[in-house]
Formats: structure tokens, C-alpha cells, sequence
């Protein structure tokens, strides 16, 4: 398949630039995978849809503040630099001399206004970093240091903005103030996060609230997490029409024991595996044994999963709408069917149903 296989019409005022006020009052887009009919329900229904002895999956990876507006240092408070941590590194050389040096940090980044080598940038609030280099593609290595008396990680959560993605518009600096940004502190996070590590939020889990969680276990449905950071391989954007060219940068992933004991016991027992989210789905099948378990263990997850994959483990998945071309909407075709996941699309369209991250959902069992 290309690219272009995996296009379709959105109209731009679809896409939703906030959540709605209740995180389980978005509309629940039902996918029967046999027979490709669809069913309308709102997300505090799910309960009814799954069934005693179900598992549900979550990616508990909590997204860090890594968007930070700064100014190169030397060239006036006009020329802003926009910077998106994108994942600590181990340090190549030394950033800094003196005490400063031991709480220096190396982040890849990615850099929006700045690109030459040994350029300082002032995040203001004596937060400031120095250009290393760059690298393949769009990131750079930077050294960021924090003001006396703070960590970097303490630094970082004091002037850094949550990393919402560019088609949800929210001011810069410069801008008047936007009082949706101090929203998405909240919102643009899992009720259920606990492991730092992500730039962006596995969208699907914005749905869930503590209550519905408890209902889901009353029922008889057993929810278990695992951790996958996301980060630019799940949001970078295919270039190139023919697939096979594309690889997804690895993410961070962790799977506990409890996890896989779990999977094994709904699958001995004839229980789905319904995973939250196109990044546990990644993570769940990227450990999967012949069986059909899962394997525990950590490490770095960049499988592309797309048309022709055969799933081991995941029976049912919940996901938000993707944008087109992606390599998530990608992956839902690949365990919908290319046609068929078109198709609800295209309904989901023609009925307003709210696109991307703050936007409704899909079941597909």
C-alpha cells in the first residue's frame, strides 16, 4: 500500500481545539471489524460494551512539560526559539565547567528559530541552554542548565508548557494570554499517568475518568497498564509514498510481569485483550510470543505496524480519530481494514463527531 492510500477530507473546524467538560462525555463510535456496521454511543457507556473477564490495557506514561519558549541570547528579546524536549541523553562531552556542570543536562530536542552550534538560548527565569549540534532529520542535542539552587527537572516543570500538538492552536509568548493553556495542564494528561517520560499523551486514555475505571472493574473487567513513552515515533509524519521507506523512531516501553500474567489468564479463561490506545496496541504486539502472550521486559519499541500485520494479542481497540496519512490511522486499518476504517470516518464526519487528540473515539472489537 502508499501513502496516498490512507488520505480523507476533513473539514478544519472538526478538529478539536478543547476537551469537552466531562473526559467521559465524548461520543463512542462503535466498529464492528466482522460487519463493518457501526453503532453511536458516548464513552461512560463502555462498561456495557465489554463483558466480565475482559482485560483493559492503559499506557500509564505521564506527559513531561516539554515545550519551553526562549530567545537566542544574543539577539534580542524578538527572536523567539520554540523548543520540545524530546528525551534526556547521555551527556558526549562536557556541557559546562564548575558546580554548574552537575546539574547541566543533554536533551534531543527539537528546535523551532535556532540552529547554529554553541548558540545560547534564555528560557528566562535563569533556565538556559547551549546548542551541541545537530543531528539526523529535525533534532538537535542541546546542554540545558538550570538556575542555582534547582534541578533541571524542577526548572523544567516551572517553565515548561504542555507539548499539545500544533493543530490544537494555542498562542506563543507574544500572544495574548490564553487561558486554554493552563487547562491543558490538566486535561492534556491521563487520569491514570504515574511514569514520567512522554512528549505527547496517549489520547485515548483522555477519556477515562476514576469513576468509570471503578465501574469497569465492578463489572468484572480487569485493568492492568504498561508504560510506552510517546514521542516522535508515533507523531512524525510519513514523507515518502512508498511505506516501505518509512521506520518509526524507538520509543521507550516497559512491561511488567503482572501485566503478562494477566493477558495469559483472559486468554485461558476466553476474555478479550482490549488495548487503550494505538501505543499499548504498538507495545502489547511488539512482545508478543507464538502463543499469543506477552513477554515482560523494557527496551525500545519502533514496530510499524500497517496493513498485513497479523495480531497476536490485541482482540479490541479503543482509539481517537487520527490524521490522515498518519501512521496511527495506519495502524487502525491494519486491524480494522483500510476500507472499512475509511468509511466510519467518512460517517464520523458527516455526523460532526470531534477529531484528534481532544476529540471523540472509536471502539473497534
Amino acid at each position: 500500500m502508499r501513502l496516498s492510500d490512507f488520505d480523507y477530507e476533513l473539514p478544519p473546524d472538526r478538529i478539536a481545539q478543547e476537551p469537552l467538560s466531562g473526559r467521559d462525555a465524548s461520543r463512542l463510535m462503535v466498529l464492528d471489524r466482522t460487519s463493518g456496521s457501526l453503532d453511536h454511543r458516548v464513552f461512560s457507556a463502555l462498561p456495557d460494551l465489554m463483558a466480565p473477564g475482559d482485560l483493559l490495557v492503559l499506557n500509564d506514561t505521564r506527559v513531561i512539560p516539554a515545550r519551553l519558549w526562549g530567545k537566542r541570547a544574543d539577539a534580542g528579546a524578538s527572536a523567539r526559539v520554540e523548543t520540545l524536549l524530546v528525551e534526556r541523553v547521555p551527556e558526549r562531552e562536557p556541557a559546562e565547567s564548575g558546580a554548574r556542570a552537575r546539574s547541566t543536562q543533554v536533551w534531543r530536542v527539537m528546535l523551532r528559530g535556532s540552529r547554529r552550534p554553541d548558540e545560547r538560548i534564555d528560557f528566562g527565569s535563569g533556565l538556559t541552554a547551549r546548542v551541541i549540534a545537530r543531528e539526523d532529520g529535525a533534532f538537535h542535542l542541546i546542554a540545558l542548565t538550570p538556575p542555582a539552587g534547582q534541578s533541571a527537572q524542577e526548572a523544567i516543570e516551572s517553565r515548561g508548557l504542555m507539548p499539545v500538538p500544533p493543530y490544537i492552536h494555542r498562542g506563543s509568548p507574544d500572544d495574548p494570554p490564553d487561558p486554554r493553556i493552563a487547562m491543558d495542564g490538566e486535561r492534556y494528561q491521563t487520569v491514570f499517568a504515574s511514569s514520567p517520560g512522554a512528549i505527547a499523551a496517549p489520547t485515548a486514555g483522555l477519556h477515562f475518568t476514576p469513576a468509570l475505571l471503578d465501574r469497569l472493574r465492578a463489572r468484572g473487567v480487569g485493568v492492568e497498564s504498561l508504560t510506552l513513552h510517546v514521542g516522535p515515533g508515533t507523531f512524525l509524519p510519513v514523507r515518502d509514498e512508498d511505506l516501505d521507506k518509512h521506520e518509526l523512531r524507538p520509543e521507550a516501553f516497559a512491561i511488567p510481569g503482572r501485566l503478562c500474567q494477566a493477558i495469559a489468564r483472559a486468554r485461558a479463561e476466553g476474555g478479550r485483550v482490549v488495548a487503550v490506545g494505538t501505543t499499548v496496541t504498538r507495545a502489547l504486539e511488539s512482545q508478543a510470543t507464538p502463543d499469543g502472550n506477552v513477554a515482560p521486559g523494557t527496551g525500545r519499541c519502533a514496530l510499524f505496524i500497517r496493513p498485513g500485520h497479523a495480531f497476536r494479542v490485541v482482540d479490541s481497540l479503543i482509539t481517537n480519530f487520527h490524521l490522515p496519512r498518519s501512521t496511527l490511522l495506519m495502524l487502525v486499518a491494519a486491524f480494522a481494514g483500510r476500507e472499512r476504517v475509511l468509511a466510519a470516518y467518512a460517517e464520523a464526519v458527516r455526523l460532526e463527531y470531534r477529531f484528534y487528540s481532544y476529540g471523540d473515539a472509536m471502539l473497534l472489537r
